[in-house]
């Protein structure tokens, strides 16, 4: 039998997330165009950041890496996803899902680790505002980062080629819309129990240790803001945290739920269903969180709106005299 790690042209196939009844056309196009919009609003974001000197600050550098990398989420799962739909195609190469799998798990895991920093710089911003520029300096934001990717990568070159190395003699058909790990492993005709406990272990120090730190983070920012006496104060560390904590729920809940439950309980209809959430529509939301919620998101995006509005008017509609 040959396995997914030869190079004999013999693919994975994609069940995919939808049919082509009317209904889930439907649906498609509405994947489609969050898709286009979390593209966009990621996008606009990091542009954002980096024209607006306001913004060049520890926290915007950190928000505009996870805008990369949510925008490099949406493009790792939809173009694949929309191809393999509209060509009528759901094949995938072992190459192909080896690539989704570490770029899926390379992010996801950066991800974790990156929020945790955000939550960090949030804790220094409201617990010991004046030593921010020491605690929260230029050189530890970068390193930060820098560990954010390098351990997400290491995760996710480990699981892809773990992942892989099965032999996979039965049948290939994934009941998903992209390669996943856990997806894959169910059909390997091989015992993985313990490449399983690998997995849940890496589970456990990529998802919950980084999570622990940002509850903790949260807990010591709490007792400070409800110490405040200053009101205006406290709704501004409120508004501020308040953005942060939602994407931590949005991320940290959908991957969770995906990667710590029991296998007995994976179901393959309610699997696609939040895995599609935590790839399309969480990077769709993040960027509207961070900027609904944060003044000076907005106040540099009125500015931006302003500049290049009031440029394009006076360019077509100024008065042009000749005498």
């Amino acid at each position: 039998m040959e396995n997914a790690s030869d190079t004999t042209g013999i693919n994975f196939i994609l069940l995919g997330l939808f049919d082509y009844t009317q209904t889930h056309r439907f649906l498609f196009a509405m994947v489609l165009m969050a898709f286009l919009t979390a593209l966009m609003g990621n996008t606009f974001m990091i542009m954002l950041i980096g024209v607006d000197p306001q913004l060049h600050t520890p926290m915007y550098f950190l928000l505009s890496q996870l805008s990369l990398m949510d925008m490099m989420l949406v493009l790792t799962i939809v173009p694949k996803m929309a191809a393999n739909y509209l060509m009528h195609n759901k094949s995938i190469s072992p190459a192909g899902c080896g690539t989704q799998i570490f770029l899926l798990l390379t992010l996801g895991g950066g991800e974790c680790f990156l929020l945790t920093a955000m939550s960090y710089d949030r804790y220094v911003a409201v617990c010991h505002p004046l030593r921010y520029p020491i605690l929260m300096n230029q050189k530890l934001c970068l390193h930060m980062t820098a560990g954010s990717w390098l351990l997400g990568g290491v995760d996710g070159l480990m699981q892809a080629g773990a992942t892989l190395s099965f032999p996979y003699c039965h049948s290939r058909e994934v009941n998903h819309f992209f390669c996943e790990a856990p997806s894959l492993v169910h059909l390997a005709c091989a015992d993985t129990m313990i490449f399983e406990f690998f997995m849940y272990v890496c589970c456990i120090l990529m998802l919950l240790t980084p999570l622990s730190l940002i509850l903790v983070s949260y807990s010591l920012i709490l007792a400070a803001v409800l110490n405040m006496q200053s009101t205006a104060a406290r709704k501004k560390a409120f508004a501020t945290c308040s953005s942060h904590l939602a994407v931590v729920g949005l991320f940290y809940g959908t991957i969770m739920f995906i990667y710590m439950r029991p296998k007995s309980y994976h179901s393959g209809t309610h699997d696609k269903v939040v895995s599609a959430f935590y790839t399309i529509f969480t990077p769709l939301l993040n960027p509207l969180i961070y900027s609904v919620r944060n003044k000076d998101v907005k106040g540099a995006l009125r500015k931006w709106l302003v500049k290049h509005f009031n440029g394009l008017n006076s360019d077509h509609y100024s008065p042009k005299w000749h005498y």
